[in-house]
């Protein structure tokens, strides 16, 4: 029985390496010119490259329509706690990109935020609520690669995978006076 199971074992990692295989080319067969740019350099690209890339990237940015920012702070909250959202088995669109917590610690209580990027706590506070602070920070969720070349943030709003409004939303959480986020 125990040679049954460890032959179950290697038959379903021999599955798995496939599959992981097969994800790999199809994502290296869709990557786009910045994508290959940076897998090309290691996440490290020359200056000439890292300009050009956070020049193209910054024509895919859309500024909301009506001019406003922030959104409403206990929405974007839920955007940032969200479990799903970016990942190949959930289907990506408007309303499941979220979990900003996977990467960042945004309240100071939480024990089980992400370190992958910076802390984002008292995001607002800590700009002193700055309008061109919020610009941004809408620039930089939108499309990361605009303002860091070969940023390991996904290109939230580029990508389609956050809204327009899930965006000022997510802007209203770390900004709004009134989010916890911004609690000294």
């Amino acid at each position: 029985m125990a040679g049954l199971r460890s032959g179950v074992a290697v038959a379903g990692l021999r599955v798995f390496s496939v599959l992981v295989l097969a994800i790999g080319l199809v994502t290296a067969a869709a990557a786009d010119e910045t994508q290959s740019i940076c897998a090309a350099r290691g996440g490290v690209p020359n200056a000439m490259e890292a300009e050009a890339i956070m020049a193209r990237e910054a024509r895919t940015i859309a500024l909301p329509v009506d001019g406003a920012f922030l959104g409403d702070w206990r929405r974007g909250e839920a955007i940032a706690r969200g479990a799903l959202g970016n990942r190949y088995a959930v289907p990506i669109g408007p309303g499941l990109g979220e979990g900003c917590y996977a990467c960042h610690r945004i309240d100071r209580a939480e024990s089980k935020a992400g370190t992958l990027g910076p802390s984002i706590s008292r995001y607002g506070l800590l700009r002193d609520f700055d309008a061109e602070e919020v610009r941004a920070a809408y620039a930089k969720i939108f499309n990361p690669q605009a303002t860091k070349a070969c940023s390991t943030m996904p290109r939230f709003g580029a990508e389609r995978i956050l809204s327009e409004q899930d965006i000022k939303d997510v802007l209203g959480y770390l900004f709004d006076p009134a989010s916890p986020v911004n609690k000294p």
